[in-house]
């Protein structure tokens, strides 16, 4: 899969903006179908960073959340700036 397909969009709310600040964790909404290996890959690969983990859930809505944790060499915060979120 392009990673464009996988990873789609950050998740913007009070709950994600905590876990950036508290967790180094960056939370995006993925496509239902992408795997944790594949949203690892793509994560990685759109914005050179190193994953620690991935944790996946599926909200009410039906949307796939993916709980993106970055290894302690890359700021969360940093990558939301280059992003232009923050």
């Amino acid at each position: 899969m392009n990673p464009h397909d996988v990873v789609l969009y950050p998740l913007l709310t009070e709950k994600s903006m905590d876990c950036v600040d508290k967790n180094n964790e960056i939370v995006f909404i993925v496509s239902i179908k992408a795997n944790k290996n594949q949203i690892q890959q793509a994560v990685e690969k759109l914005y050179a960073v190193e994953v620690q983990s991935v944790n996946t859930s599926i909200d009410r809505k039906g949307r796939k959340r993916a709980y993106v944790k970055l290894t302690k060499g890359f700021q969360a915060i940093d990558i939301m700036t280059k992003m232009g979120v923050i």
